[in-house]
């Protein structure tokens, strides 16, 4: 493996869009860590899925891997996908990214959560 920065790994395998990947030693994301792969100026984005030993992890591509290839580096955020939340996101359609696909304008808004959390329970939900 070639040398590489903290949260940087290589891809070792595509399968669709399954992608493993290899850290260093003690550098392993967790299980729902966000992985950005650059290729000139399209940025692929996954989530890890499994911890497979060895130092590498299964994750799935959140958009096609066209262009994607082995020894690619792949970087560790080291947090979850999130998505815009609030007032400014109600009537839009959202991507799993949290980007707007609806053809307006760019979602405005402060606060992002993470796509993978506990429903809010029935007292805090509001019907109106």
């Amino acid at each position: 493996m070639e040398t590489l920065v903290k949260n940087e790994g290589l891809i070792v395998k595509i399968i669709g869009p399954v992608l493993d990947i290899q850290f260093k030693e003690g550098e392993v994301p967790k299980i729902y860590d966000s992985i950005e792969i650059y290729n000139g100026n399209t940025k692929t984005v996954a989530e890890v899925q499994q911890i497979l030993g060895d130092n590498k992890v299964r994750a799935v591509a959140m958009s096609t891997t066209d262009g994607l290839k082995r020894g690619m580096k792949a970087f560790n955020t080291g947090e979850p996908i999130t998505v815009p939340v609030g007032e400014n996101i109600l009537g839009r359609i959202l991507n799993v990214l949290g980007d707007a696909v609806d053809n307006g304008e760019p979602v405005q808004t402060e606060t992002r959560l993470p796509i993978h959390r506990s429903a809010p329970s029935l007292v805090d939900q509001n019907t109106n």
